[in-house]
């Protein structure tokens, strides 16, 4: 396909990781070694420089009023965009998607907001990626005080974002993400859900908005390990352990995976790699171990080396980039039933899921592959083949064909007459 300009919209991009950062990375960073011109705007933070390179992609750090103010935000590291325009975001997008002259602005997550002003009909195209369930839920995760969510209404949401955010903060969220959700709906060019369980989620379909499903990916080489010496691989029990790798938090599942490991007779030892959060268990059973924020290489040899990986979420993951990473390593999986990780794991062929909450089916799904050797071989064989559609060079000419075809829509309009353009 012919080369086009691509600017990717991402509240956070490494050196602040976590898994949508890593797939707007693998996204920029594919786009550009396919030829394409590819920059990504992304909010300010502590210490980071406004303006670098990555390799072939530019990569531009901007400020908002809303960054300004330290009480807003929990963590100081992570200034996140609010869910309603930021006049001086707004300000400075135009400055950059214009100095970039960009074919195709692709947005994922809340800085999408302050670029929607800026959308025209003839301009750029506007392709976003939804990682979560932001469109409806102000929490983004569609729980409802520690249980799944039935649904948007007005009343439950301000009560989330008031359980969350605070009386004022949480009303003004609430309000703003309704408003936002709106424009999204008549602005976006495509929406692309990382999974079936987003697109229906966030009512896509009844929206009659159009949308695609194209999953999480990882880069292609994402499963050869490095020969760098790394003294954290030296932590690591021998061979044959389980692991667990995410956000040490009970959404995560985290004191339900640790209930069902308790249960466990003479199991292998237990690994947790992940960032600490407010909830994360103060004490661990016997035999578990705790890493706090590996780098991405120490992750990728840890996951060479265990028996399985294991992701126990309460809430309903979207596309679990650890799920893919796994399988890519020729790991099964034991998972719960929530979210897009059905269109994952393929239950009794890849992998396992169970009910999430439930620690004796996580426990007995645990027990089942560290008792069966042979099983485990066939189902690492049958993860090992599906990860071959969920790596850049499968996933990423999918996401090329939707920016042409937005793309070729804006010229059309271009070619219009502009009291015959639609609004």
């Amino acid at each position: 396909m012919n080369p086009m300009r691509i600017v990717l919209l991402a509240q956070f991009y490494p050196p602040i990781i976590g898994g949508e950062e890593r797939h707007v990375r693998n996204l920029a960073q594919a786009l550009a070694h396919r030829g394409h011109s590819v920059a990504v705007v992304t909010i300010r933070q502590q210490g980071l420089d406004p303006f670098e390179r990555d390799g072939p992609v530019r990569v531009y750090r901007i400020g908002g009023t809303m960054q300004r103010i330290d009480m807003l935000f929990s963590e100081r590291e992570r200034r996140y965009a609010a869910p309603f325009a930021d006049p001086e975001l707004t300000f400075r997008l135009a400055r950059i998607v214009g100095s970039e002259n960009a074919d195709i602005v692709h947005a994922h997550n809340w800085l999408l907001h302050s670029y929607l002003p800026l959308k025209r009909p003839r301009g750029p195209g506007l392709v976003v990626t939804l990682h979560d369930f932001s469109l409806v839920c102000v929490q983004k995760n569609m729980m409802r005080r520690g249980a799944p969510c039935s649904g948007p209404a007005m009343g439950k949401c301000l009560g989330c974002a008031r359980d969350q955010y605070g009386m004022i903060k949480g009303g003004i969220t609430a309000a703003a993400n309704f408003a936002s959700g709106l424009m999204e709906r008549r602005l976006v060019d495509r929406f692309l859900a990382v999974s079936n369980a987003i697109a229906e989620g966030n009512r896509l379909k009844q929206a009659g908005v159009p949308f695609a499903v194209v999953p999480n990916f990882v880069a292609d080489d994402v499963g050869a390990l490095g020969t760098e010496d790394d003294a954290r691989i030296g932590l690591l029990p021998a061979d044959g352990f389980l692991l667990y790798v995410g956000d040490l938090r009970r959404l995560k599942g985290v004191h339900v995976l640790l209930e069902a490991y308790a249960m466990l007779r003479e199991a292998p030892p237990l690994v947790l790699i992940g960032r600490r959060c407010e909830d994360t268990p103060r004490e661990l059973p016997p035999n578990v171990t705790l890493f706090e924020s590996w780098p991405h290489s120490a992750v990728m040899q840890a996951l060479s080396r265990c028996l399985f990986g294991i992701t126990p979420s309460v809430l309903p993951e979207a596309c679990a980039s650890v799920v893919i990473e796994a399988m890519v390593m020729g790991k099964p999986v034991v998972a719960t039933a929530v979210g897009g990780t059905p269109d994952l794991v393929d239950h009794g062929r890849s992998g396992l899921l169970v009910r999430p909450g439930d620690a004796r089916a996580l426990s007995e799904a645990m027990r089942v592959l560290i008792e069966n050797p042979d099983l485990r071989r066939k189902m690492a064989a049958a993860a090992a083949f599906k990860a071959k559609d969920l790596t850049a060079s499968a996933v990423v000419p999918r996401i090329e064909q939707i920016y042409t075809e937005v793309a070729s829509r804006n010229r059309r309009l271009r070619k219009v007459p502009c009291e015959l353009a639609s609004p």
